[in-house]
C-alpha cells in the first residue's frame, strides 16, 4: 500500500480520466473524494481496501485526491471529505459524508444498489 491508501483494487482517478474510470465505466463504481490533510479520509481508506477485494468484479473502487483535482468535486457539489459517492451507469445513485465502519457502508452500498 502506498502513502496515498491506494492498494492494487483501489485506483486513483483525476479530472481527465473520472469520466472514463467512473461516468463510462461498466458496473457501479464508488468514488472516494479525499484528501492528504483529512484524518478521516485515511481512517477510511482500509475500509475501502477491503471492500474493494472483496467485492472485486461486481464494484469498482476509485480515489480522487479533491484538492488535486477540484473539477470533480466541483462538478459533483463535495463540500465536506470524505465524500463518498456511488455511480450506477453514470449516474450518482447514493452520497455519504463521513468515516463509516465497513458493516455500515456495506449495508449503505447494497441498499443503494438494490433501490
Amino acid at each position: 500500500m502506498t502513502s496515498t491508501g491506494l492498494s492494487g483494487a483501489v485506483r486513483a482517478v483525476t479530472d481527465a480520466t473520472f469520466a472514463a474510470e467512473v461516468l463510462r465505466h461498466d458496473g457501479p463504481v464508488l468514488v472516494d473524494f479525499w484528501a492528504q490533510w483529512c484524518p478521516p479520509c485515511h481512517m477510511i481508506a482500509p475500509v475501502l481496501d477491503e471492500i474493494a477485494a472483496e467485492r472485486a468484479g461486481t464494484l469498482a473502487i476509485r480515489k480522487i485526491n479533491a484538492d488535486e483535482n477540484p473539477g470533480a468535486a466541483r462538478d459533483h457539489q463535495v463540500m465536506s471529505l470524505p465524500t463518498l459517492i456511488l455511480f450506477r451507469d453514470g449516474e450518482p445513485v447514493a452520497q455519504w459524508v463521513g468515516a463509516r465502519p465497513k458493516s455500515r457502508l456495506l449495508a449503505e452500498i447494497d441498499a443503494a444498489l438494490e433501490a
